[in-house]
């Protein structure tokens, strides 16, 4: 694993704040207010484009300039956004180029954000414009101590159909292909004659008779938005590194689809952060069955942020109740949800916990994402709940860089995550598996880490956790399949399941019996597959006289020889073929699962590994409690979060010390509604 090159020092906690909304009588106030509820940092500028060049070429840093004097009187840190997430409209009307584009190539216009694209070339030059004023005039302010470049990439949409993006996409492939017969090849443009005989007849994607579009171009056109992306970052951090003093550090903040956030963070920032917003899941607009664990799902994002950077920032944290004028209605957070949900963000990792945003906008598109203040500008309870957040925190300071414990990871890369978008089959089993694999080790209490593999991937990476669930990595490469060999041939445990190993890197099917490379670690051959038919009862498996669920698709498996057979399914023209096997190999194993997961298949194959609830010798909780577990130079601490508006039980196993109250608990302990406890173990 790759080492970040910044780290929090101390827990810290932060805001999100536009002085730009706000009469210049209410700075100083404010900035007093925030520093006497223990809220050291604040993030500005990202949005403040027109601010610094009203027109062309006409350059003012007077406005920030005061702002910013006022920090270095009042002893606040500056976290310092380059604006480029709103161009200002004097650039996007003289240059309408800069403008992305729907897939029919109608402009997206001037009047909310992040309406360009990543590839005109005059937008890398006003870009470079402003960034090297902007870092020229403030890359030794006294009071920042870190950048932010743009804001939330991919945000709003992450699709880009302009003339611009149709040039650079050939440059892509030309770089990528080399010749016009090795792309032909790759993508199959023999079928339904889409040959292709010069490069300009390639496009991004276009409107079709259906709407399908050839895969494999669909496939590089969203590689090529990540690079496009990354490409447009590296040119401002480019431009700060120049700039900027020792000890100030760079960043961007998201997490958004069509964008390797690891490669990003590897190549241009020093640390990642996330903008976390649990409240989501009580959007007014959500239907279906009540979710089990509904904010809980929040914990698995963070839990992929930790896995581009494992001692991440939470750059906005949910503030108050979302909602635009138009649309993102959530009801208010409930008291005690604010305090939680940050703790949650804290026992996921983050060092850092910027709440977005200090006060409500009484004006624009977001004026119903409340800050933590509502437009009365009084003290609330939202701010009482951020003031005990920072009180607690304190009081966490040994956690600050304590890394998070895994009993298992879900293994991820990015060519298998974009196929699943846009292959069908591959998206229901994906989602599917993906979503009861968090499940079951939220509800059993067996934490999981994600692991992303790409080009820097190392054998030691893997070996760090003792079970391995790669779900249905459709895209099996024979790098990744040397690196899976070397982890289970070493004595790891890689858990596999359905409809793995039959496409190329290019998103072709390969012309080998499934599960193609990894065949001889499975120990397994696929006969035949079919998706579970609505016309007959969700098949089942038995496996040591209980049944689990096998849904979306089966396979029909021939287990080979040497290789054990744990379950058989119970229906369909499949019954009494094999459902699940475990196969040796070298020194580990690899299950087979011939569908797709389940909680109660994962909780199984848990067990049976002896893995399930690694915690349960310190303490038993129930299902709607999260535990969490973090450690650092041999000491571990414990974390429950009680997302329910119930007051629950948790039992303690041996004696323990909660870092919040320094009261020694053993036995049961009540947590009250929406609260959080940490032990010392």
């Amino acid at each position: 694993m790759k080492k970040q090159r910044f780290t929090w020092n101390e827990m810290t906690v932060g805001v999100c704040y536009y002085p730009e909304h706000w009469d210049e009588s209410l700075w100083e106030s404010d900035l007093d207010r925030m520093l006497e509820s223990g809220i050291a940092v604040i993030r500005i500028a990202e949005f403040a484009w027109s601010l610094f060049e009203r027109t062309e070429g006409v350059f003012t840093f007077d406005f920030f300039d005061r702002f910013l004097n006022l920090c270095i009187l009042k002893g606040m840190k500056v976290i310092f956004g380059t604006p480029t997430a709103t161009p200002p409209a004097w650039l996007t009307e003289k240059y309408p180029e800069v403008l992305n584009t729907d897939k029919n190539g109608v402009p997206m216009r001037h009047g909310l954000r992040r309406h360009y694209n990543y590839n005109a070339p005059v937008y890398h030059e006003k870009t470079r414009i402003i960034v090297e004023k902007l870092a020229e005039h403030y890359g030794n302010h006294p009071a920042i101590i870190g950048w932010q470049i743009d804001n939330e990439f991919n945000c709003e949409t992450n699709d880009f159909y302009s003339e611009a993006d149709h040039a650079a996409f050939r440059a892509f492939l030309q770089k990528r292909y080399g010749t016009l017969d090795a792309l032909n090849a790759a993508w199959g443009t023999v079928f339904w004659s889409q040959t292709y005989t010069e490069w300009d007849q390639i496009h991004a994607p276009r409107p079709t008779t259906n709407g399908s579009i050839n895969p494999h171009l669909h496939l590089d056109y969203i590689r090529f938005i990540s690079d496009s992306a990354i490409t447009y970052c590296g040119i401002q951090e480019e431009i700060l590194r120049k700039y900027i003093r020792p000890g100030m550090f760079i960043t961007t903040n998201g997490m958004f689809g069509h964008l390797n956030n690891h490669c990003m963070t590897d190549e241009c920032l020093d640390l990642y952060t996330y903008d976390s917003y649990p409240n989501f899941a009580f959007m007014l607009d959500r239907t279906g069955k009540l979710d089990k664990l509904r904010d809980r799902w929040s914990s698995k994002s963070l839990t992929e942020v930790r896995s581009i950077c494992p001692h991440f920032g939470v750059m906005e944290q949910q503030g108050g109740p979302g909602g635009w004028y138009n649309r993102m209605e959530a009801p208010t957070p409930r008291p005690g949800q604010l305090k939680l949900w940050a703790m949650q963000s804290v026992a996921h990792g983050a060092d850092f916990i910027s709440f977005f945003r200090w006060r409500t906008c009484t004006f624009g598109t977001e004026i119903y994402w409340h800050g933590i203040l509502n437009y009365d500008n009084r003290d609330n309870r939202r701010l009482a709940e951020v003031r005990e957040f920072v009180s607690d925190l304190k009081k966490l300071q040994p956690l600050c860089g304590a890394n998070s414990v895994a009993s298992f990871a879900i293994v991820r890369d990015y060519d298998n995550v974009w196929d699943a978008e846009i292959d069908s089959v591959h998206r229901m089993i994906h989602n599917q598996s993906e979503n009861a694999i968090f499940e079951a080790s939220q509800l059993y209490h067996t934490p999981c880490d994600m692991l992303y593999l790409h080009a820097n991937t190392t054998l030691e990476d893997l070996t760090r956790y003792p079970a391995l669930f790669m779900p249905h990595a459709s895209i099996m490469t024979q790098e990744r399949a040397d690196l899976l060999e070397g982890y289970v041939k070493q004595g790891g445990k890689l858990i596999v399941g359905c409809r793995t190993g039959y496409k190329d890197e290019y998103g072709r099917c390969i012309m080998l019996p499934m599960p193609g490379l990894l065949q001889k670690l499975t120990g397994t051959d696929i006969t035949d597959f079919t998706f579970t038919s609505p016309a007959e009862d969700t098949p089942c498996a038995e496996w040591d006289g209980e049944s689990f669920a096998m849904p979306v698709y089966n396979d029909v498996m021939l287990p080979l020889e040497g290789t054990q057979v744990l379950a058989k399914f119970k229906s369909s023209y499949y019954a009494g073929e094999a459902a699940l096997t475990e196969h040796t190999y070298g020194e580990g194993c690899v299950l087979h699962l011939a569908g797709a997961f389940t909680v109660e298949s994962t909780r199984r194959i848990l067990a049976h590994l002896e893995l399930l609830e690694p915690m349960r010798q310190l303490a038993a909780a129930p299902e709607n409690v999260e535990l969490v577990m973090r450690e650092k130079n041999g000491q571990r601490w414990l974390l429950a979060l009680n997302y329910q508006d119930v007051p629950v039980t948790v039992e303690l196993k041996k004696p323990m010390v909660s870092m919040l109250s320094g009261h020694v608990g053993d036995g049961a302990i009540t947590l009250p509604p929406y609260s959080a406890e940490v032990w010392k173990v």
